[in-house]
């Protein structure tokens, strides 16, 4: 991504005064700070090859749930499209989604994520072995909501479908988006909080985030829906 504090000054110190008698000649020079930041990265070896944008998804573990045991398995289109793309033409889901249609719609939204930079990771939500639900986990200071709310360094957000009629109406929503919202605390410890941005028509959507203990922050106009922000902050998770 290009800097976002794009300067002019070179970072060089104008020259000090001479001292009485001293050479005139004499030049005092000092390295920017930023090629001194360069020089201390590069002296501290390459980069950990595991680094990435959300901590390594993939990695995070299993959650206890009083539902059973939950994980987020990231989505290989050749493993989990037609799954996928079947709950997205469910007409619940489609409602809000908008991407109902041939498998092909759903691929391409999958491939948008899955060949970016990996600021957002789309998976699977699985329950006790069971593909059940369907999460986006992204990082919305590096996303374009950031354009419409007073973002923060690795605000880190989070959409949710749940895929079978038979698990909805029950609670589970509520679940998963706590252990889904814990998981990401746990494991990306400069996050401080976790988002989301529900369509505010969307009534069981934004009930369920406000039991999992998310608050209900401001009301956003985005390009698409009018959606409620929902937050969870890491100093309160174990208050709400």
């Amino acid at each position: 991504m290009p800097p976002t504090d794009a300067r002019t000054d070179t970072g060089v110190p104008p020259r000090r005064p001479s001292a009485p008698g001293a050479d005139d000649t004499t030049l005092e020079l000092r390295l920017p700070a930023d090629f001194l930041a360069l020089f201390a990265a590069a002296e501290s070896g390459p980069p950990d090859a595991d680094d990435d944008l959300l901590d390594s998804v993939a990695a995070w573990g299993p959650a206890t749930t009083p539902a059973g045991t939950f994980r987020l398995r990231p989505v290989r289109i050749e493993r989990d499209l037609a799954t996928v793309a079947s709950w997205m033409n469910d007409p619940v889901v489609a409602a809000f989604w908008e991407l109902a249609g041939p498998e092909s719609v759903t691929a391409d939204h999958l491939r948008a994520q899955l060949d970016g930079d990996g600021r957002s990771v789309p998976c699977l939500g699985v329950l006790d072995g069971t593909p059940m639900s369907y999460f986006e986990i992204y990082r919305a200071d590096l996303d374009p909501l950031a354009r419409h709310y007073t973002a923060r360094p690795h605000d880190t957000g989070v959409h949710l479908l749940i895929g079978g009629g038979a698990d909805r109406g029950r609670g589970l929503g509520t679940v998963l988006l706590r252990a889904v919202a814990d998981l990401v605390l746990d494991h990306r410890p400069r996050c401080t909080r976790v988002l989301a941005e529900p369509d505010i028509r969307n009534t069981p959507s934004v009930s369920a985030f406000l039991s999992a203990g998310f608050r209900y922050s401001a009301e956003l106009e985005l390009p698409d829906k009018r959606a409620a922000l929902m937050v969870r902050d890491r100093a309160l998770r174990h208050v709400l």
